[in-house]
């Protein structure tokens, strides 16, 4: 116990073009609301630029925003639903056990889910699920609305043991009132409108007024403008009014990605001010505390690990030279594998030395030997009935040579060949 509590998203042209438009949009409202709920309704407009909302996006682009759909980041932030809600709400597999007389239960009423805190019995606290967080690739945290102030819910769920677990953290007691800053919200929506005072804290948001998950107009800026100047100029060939991030610079394309995947940010002006093609140290103070590789952990700062790789440093790679962002690439390691090949081939004489061993197998896994997953130090948690805390693993982007994780797929592929001779 005394462990426990150590542990702290022209006219008729004109009609029919409105008509097919709206018969599209409502298809895929159906879509999106099938994954989440209600997020069609854009804010008015942010630094004088309006949203679209990205189901907009479609009507021209609509193999890349179905495919979105699908991805981690898109499904980072969304109205908690029935659809959307990981994790088990059957009788004896929705409890967390604080203690003997102490206990959370998922409970599902009607359309609403609730975690409800019982004490010897009784019931103590009762809030509903309002908003999921994470997309469930490795786990989500959910939040709820108290009046303007959001605030995270006591349990969560982990994906990689199937099971609701203490909201990471946390200490081993029930916390309901953990508030979420602008800043978290800055990285798991496309934009929430903040309605208190800049320094007021906890802070206070308008309902209506999020977009949920990192969607189109996170990445391509608010795009109102580039939609209505589409619609009105099919002929011309250069889109307007919208930011194509593969044209920017390197250090801008790094700089999109580093606001959330850039470490410990110390924000200078109000969340969700930076936005795409923006120099980020203009935003935000760096974090300097993690001067050397091996104290970057590997949950948040895959930037700062990247930038330590010596591809990295050796090229003009950035994120999007591996990463599709239209796209759900989760576990597709022989995909990942072939674009370190592009670099990495025996024509450029800097392939790997195993091939001569091995041959061809070992190049649909370039990534578990040269990016091995690894305990993050900064996600810890309390699964029921434990008193040592657990950890989330995620993939390293520190590029190099591990000799252990090495010689563990060495021993995979032994394995697998002795299996295909019998």
């Amino acid at each position: 116990m005394q462990l426990l509590k150590k542990i702290q998203k022209s006219f008729w042209v004109s009609i029919f073009v409105f008509a097919g438009t709206l018969f599209f949009a409502k298809c895929i409202e159906q879509q999106d609301k099938s994954i989440g709920g209600d997020r069609l309704k854009p804010p008015e407009d942010f630094k004088g630029k309006a949203f679209a909302g990205s189901v907009v996006c479609g009507e021209c682009h609509k193999d890349i925003y179905e495919k979105h759909l699908q991805t981690a980041h898109y499904l980072t932030s969304q109205p908690a639903t029935g659809n959307s809600i990981h994790g088990n709400f059957d009788s004896g597999k929705n409890v967390f056990p604080y203690s003997d007389s102490i206990k959370v239960v998922m409970q599902h009423e009607g359309n609403d889910y609730f975690q409800i805190e019982y004490v010897n019995g009784l019931v103590k606290r009762k809030e509903r699920f309002d908003i999921t967080v994470g997309s469930g690739k490795k786990g989500q945290t959910f939040l709820y609305w108290n009046a303007a102030k959001i605030l995270q819910l006591p349990v969560f769920y982990y994906t990689d043991y199937a099971e609701w677990a203490n909201s990471p953290g946390y200490p081993g007691r029930v916390i309901y009132n953990r508030p979420i800053t602008s800043r978290c919200l800055e990285c798991h929506t496309t934009f929430a409108k903040k309605i208190s005072d800049e320094q007021a804290e906890p802070e206070d948001f308008e309902k209506g007024k999020i977009v949920f998950g990192v969607d189109c107009e996170r990445c391509h800026g608010a795009g109102a403008d580039h939609v209505s100047f589409q619609r009105t100029h099919k002929d011309k060939g250069e889109a307007r009014f919208i930011t194509n991030p593969a044209k920017l610079s390197r250090l801008q394309q790094l700089d999109l990605c580093a606001l959330c995947h850039g470490g410990k940010l110390s924000k200078t002006k109000p969340s969700f001010s930076f936005q795409v093609g923006d120099s980020l140290k203009d935003f935000f103070a760096a974090d300097t505390s993690a001067q050397n590789v091996a104290d970057i952990d590997v949950h948040g700062n895959q930037l700062g690990l990247l930038s330590a790789s010596k591809c990295f440093r050796m090229t003009e790679m950035t994120c999007s030279s591996c990463h599709n962002t239209h796209e759900n690439e989760t576990g597709k390691i022989e995909m990942f594998s072939k674009k370190c090949m592009a670099c990495h081939s025996t024509g450029h004489n800097n392939f790997c030395g195993l091939m001569k061993t091995y041959g061809a197998v070992i190049e649909a896994n370039c990534i578990d030997c040269h990016m091995p997953v690894q305990a993050s130090k900064a996600i810890l948690f309390l699964r029921a009935g434990s008193n040592e805390p657990s950890t989330a693993f995620m993939r390293s982007h520190y590029i190099k040579v591990y000799p252990f994780e090495t010689k563990k797929v060495m021993q995979l592929i032994h394995a697998n060949k002795k299996k295909d001779k019998k």
